[in-house]
């Protein structure tokens, strides 16, 4: 959003024509504490200025080829109607606070046009269908949405700019089917969530797939694209819901064998990411180097990992020899090759990262050596982190990749 005028001068310039539609073509500003409400469609045309820092009510359609902007981070826009609204034009709305309530169809906001949100989006009722229409729907750095549900989500397309993480308000066929993202590194970021709520295999087939995986989510699936150019390692979550999600793979993750996938366009094929479950808010979480396609997926229960491997998820870092560093242990040691470790706190922020751990004291004991702003010499709070497991393994290591993802509980007193 861009505030290059410090001092503004308030004053209106409306044509109302024969069909009590209002235009503005001017300059339109709402001060803070003032409010603005307009009953039937709003157009701002190409030479209108529209920025709001009070209160504004549209009861009805509403269309940006002007400005619409912001100068305090304290205007709310409320789209509130008895009929179906649309939010068009060809220039981007930037809004601070949105509220929407529509209750005259189940898909009341039609969006053609660019909503940009810099504060909170309350999605209190009726979904926002910017697929069927083209619109699009942006988050920035501190946005976030609250009541969101299947009744009010965005069917489409949601992109969210800056490094904060986020939860994509996203869904489909009437489902909320929300999937999330960590805090990105670079506050250019910029990614996009959709949801789908049909079968994948047409244009990814299922057949094409990794050995270990053994089912692949058949009724609904994602796309987490990074738009921006910086790479970017980081967290994704996805959710199960026994309205959409198949029991294969809700009884997956009861036994610990849910996984996310992710369709590789390079290999043509799906690959396994990991996965940590989170069985009390029915979510899974992996970290990613690739994004695109990604759904859940099955993998066998009774695996046995590569190698032999066992995974020590406790680190307690006292010296008092037991658990004092997080420990992988294999019964061959010359088995599993290159073996990365990564951990990342509860935000999804980096805390440790190294190739060929275990080598020459090469091991996570508590200590932060990624982005996190902490003091070296100082262990990391306890809590919950996740961990993400990579290595090579056996004679054709080259072709043999496994990857493990899971929870790991510090303790640091």
């Amino acid at each position: 959003m861009k505030k290059s005028l410090l001092h503004i001068s308030a004053f209106l310039l409306f044509t109302v024509g024969v069909m009590a539609q209002t235009s503005n073509e001017g300059m339109l500003y709402v001060s803070e504490g003032t409010k603005l409400s307009t009953l039937e469609r709003f157009d701002n045309l190409s030479t209108g200025q529209f920025y709001n820092d009070g209160d504004v009510l549209i009861y009805s359609h509403f269309k940006n080829d002007g400005i619409v902007d912001f100068y305090q981070n304290t205007g709310l826009t409320r789209f509130i109607g008895s009929a179906n609204q649309q939010l068009s034009g060809s220039k981007t709305s930037f809004l601070y606070n949105a509220f929407f309530d529509n209750t005259s169809s189940s898909v009341p906001f039609e969006i053609l046009g660019t909503i940009d949100i810099s504060g909170e989006a309350n999605l209190f009722a009726g979904i926002l269908d910017a697929d069927n229409f083209g619109g699009e729907v942006i988050f920035n750095t501190d946005g976030y949405h609250v009541n969101t549900s299947n009744d009010s989500h965005v069917d489409g397309p949601v992109k969210k700019a800056g490094n904060k993480e986020f939860t994509f308000p996203i869904g489909d066929g009437g489902f909320y089917r929300q999937a999330g993202i960590s805090a990105p590194a670079n506050a250019t970021a910029l990614f996009e969530g959709k949801y789908f709520y049909e079968n994948s295999n047409t244009m990814y087939p299922h057949n094409l797939r990794a050995g270990v995986i053994e089912e692949i989510d058949n009724q609904e699936y994602w796309t987490i694209e990074k738009q921006s150019a910086a790479d970017e390692n980081m967290l994704i979550t996805l959710s199960w819901n026994e309205s959409t999600t198949p029991q294969s793979m809700v009884e997956a993750a009861e036994q610990g064998a849910l996984t996310i996938v992710r369709w590789n366009a390079e290999t043509n094929m799906w690959v396994d990411e990991g996965g940590a479950i989170d069985l009390a808010n029915n979510t899974v979480t992996t970290a990613v180097y690739g994004f695109g396609v990604v759904t859940l997926g099955r993998v066998k229960k009774d695996l046995i990992l590569p190698c032999g491997l066992v995974i020590y998820n406790s680190v307690t870092p006292n010296n008092d020899g037991l658990n004092d560093t997080f420990l992988i242990d294999q019964s061959n040691n010359e088995c599993a090759k290159n073996i990365k470790v990564q951990v990342f706190n509860r935000w999804g922020v980096k805390v440790f990262e190294t190739n060929n751990y275990g080598v020459n004291g090469n091991v996570f004991s508590g200590y932060s050596s990624g982005r996190l702003t902490l003091n070296d010499s100082e262990h990391l709070p306890s809590g919950t982190y996740y961990y993400v497991i990579e290595y090579q393994y056996g004679p054709d290591a080259e072709k043999n990749f496994h990857k493990q993802a899971g929870y790991l509980y510090l303790s640091a007193n």
